[in-house]
């Protein structure tokens, strides 16, 4: 007998996001098998709309607020589609500039998914109550812990408590270091906030990013600024994120074959390494194992099952956002993205397989290939739920190397940006990477002012619902097949889910 499992909403992710699963009982109905899967995406926004016939520079201000944790990723990708309109380059400053801005943000938002919002999947937090240590933030929470266990008059609070009875870490040390380096995460993120701010001028929103490059002259007092600060992130996701991720695998190995997903990879590139197009992560495509280079042309919108106007599927350039909140048949406020008609993954995961298939030689399949041989593990290993954290730990370590080279390269009180004149008619479209995965901006302008705009941002490709032909997006396929053991607490629904580190306030835009 069909019985539906949900989690409604589903917490610690960005935005408002429900699960809903059709499941076959299995063990004697004690646990239960998903059979098909939808993503409802619970609310909409209409910032596209907004943009219509405003001055087409307020876009890059207007597009960082479709997310207060990928702000940057918004904002480079309409720079990037008003550079391409206005014909001109960043400077060799506004490239580095724009680069490390962005590293800053992105590694922001991996140290956030993987402690603040994933790690609680995995952590005993009731294994604190045992521990017997000197550490005085430890003792405090401790204290918390189990007066909020322990107490009738104490209502548990968030994020820790009440926590679902499940599979969590065996190893009580391993509990208590999560913890701790949970507390430990706050501060680094907020030092990737100050590094951005150095040259963003001010986080999460930068108001420094233009078209051109960066309003900011990288002196030398703001080159040591960043330095210092990305020495200490750079040592905490080397010392403490990478060796926590693989603790994580060493304890919860069954999670590199849960939550496979469609298969298909897709990434736009990020980290532009000149003017002439080549990307530090290069685009490309992998559908059916088969990787092939990136055909911007090949993007397109399904409408069919979202609440909006129906019509065709459409380019973005063609895109429409019409609401119809009571459109037959429809059940998210997410749209349909699709390429060539497939079904595709984006995020950290995706950067890494399409970088470890491209035929040429990158910096992410180097980090990939060691991390396999390390793990002994294969390729197709990665496409589960651990694979994604793996991912992101991999991604963040070369990003922060990474950085430290950018920063060598700046020349100090040259010019940090480009100058140019806004044309009366244009269009052009921006391909970047936000930490969730492959985002693009496109731009018409008429008479000098936003005729036309759209954004396909990362959780509209993951969290899509059945496109016109009826196929499930990224999300709902990775749930299929997922064994539930406690239909009345779907712990596994939740780490499949966040896995994807969905942000629904970028997906509703």
């Amino acid at each position: 007998m069909t019985r539906t499992v949900s989690l409604s909403p589903l917490n610690r992710i960005e935005g408002h996001l429900s699960v809903h699963t059709d499941t076959e009982p299995i063990d004697g109905g004690k646990s239960c098998r998903v059979s098909e899967a939808r993503c409802e995406g619970e609310m909409f926004r209409g910032i596209e709309g907004i943009l219509t016939g405003r001055d087409p520079l307020d876009a890059q201000q207007i597009t960082q607020r479709i997310c207060g944790v990928c702000p940057i990723s918004h904002g480079t990708a309409s720079v990037r589609a008003q550079e391409m309109a206005y014909g001109i380059a960043p400077t060799h400053n506004g490239r580095l500039l724009q680069n490390l801005i962005f590293a800053a943000n992105q590694l922001h938002s991996h140290i956030l998914h993987f402690y603040h919002l994933a790690a609680l999947d995995f952590t005993d937090v009731k294994a604190i109550l045992k521990y017997s240590g000197k550490d005085r933030t430890l003792l405090a929470f401790q204290a918390w812990a189990k007066n909020a266990v322990e107490s009738k008059d104490v209502f548990p609070a968030a994020p820790f408590l009440p926590q679902w009875d499940g599979n969590y870490a065996e190893d009580v040390d391993f509990n208590v270091s999560l913890i701790a380096h949970y507390i430990e995460a706050l501060e680094i993120r907020r030092t990737c906030h100050e590094m951005g701010a150095v040259f963003g001028a001010r986080l999460p929103h930068s108001t420094a990013l233009v078209p051109g490059g960066c309003t900011q002259t990288p002196t030398l007092e703001r080159i040591l600024a960043y330095s210092s600060r990305l020495k200490r992130v750079f040592a905490f996701i080397r010392d403490v994120y990478v060796p926590d991720l693989l603790q994580v695998a060493k304890e919860f190995p069954q999670y590199f074959e849960i939550g496979r997903g469609c298969g298909n990879f897709l990434c736009f590139g990020v980290f532009p390494m000149d003017n002439a197009g080549n990307k530090h992560v290069r685009p490309g495509v992998v559908i059916d194992g088969r990787w092939e280079s990136l055909d911007p042309s090949k993007i397109s919108e399904e409408i069919g099952r979202s609440r909006y106007a129906a019509g065709p599927p459409s380019h973005p350039f063609q895109g429409r956002t019409e609401p119809e909140p009571n459109k037959s048949g429809a059940y998210s406020w997410i749209k349909a993205p699709r390429y060539d008609g497939h079904v595709m993954e984006v995020g950290p995961l995706a950067r890494m397989m399409a970088n470890y298939h491209d035929p040429s030689d990158t910096p992410l399949k180097k980090e990939l290939t060691a991390f396999l041989a390390s793990q002994n593990l294969t390729p197709d290993k990665m496409a589960s739920v651990l694979g994604r954290h793996a991912a992101r730990g991999l991604e963040s370590l070369w990003m922060a190397r990474q950085a430290g080279q950018w920063l060598d390269e700046l020349r100090a009180d040259e010019p940090p940006a480009q100058d140019f004149e806004i044309p009366k008619q244009a269009s052009g479209f921006g391909l970047t990477e936000a930490p969730r995965g492959a985002l693009g901006h496109w731009i018409t302008i008429e008479n000098y002012r936003i005729k036309h705009y759209q954004c396909v941002v990362p959780t509209t490709w993951n969290c899509s619902p059945r496109d016109d032909k009826g196929n499930p997006g990224a999300v709902e396929q990775a749930l299929a097949g997922i064994t539930i053991e406690n239909p009345q607490q779907p712990i596994e629904i939740g780490r499949v889910v966040r896995s994807f580190d969905p942000c629904l306030a970028c997906a509703v835009h």
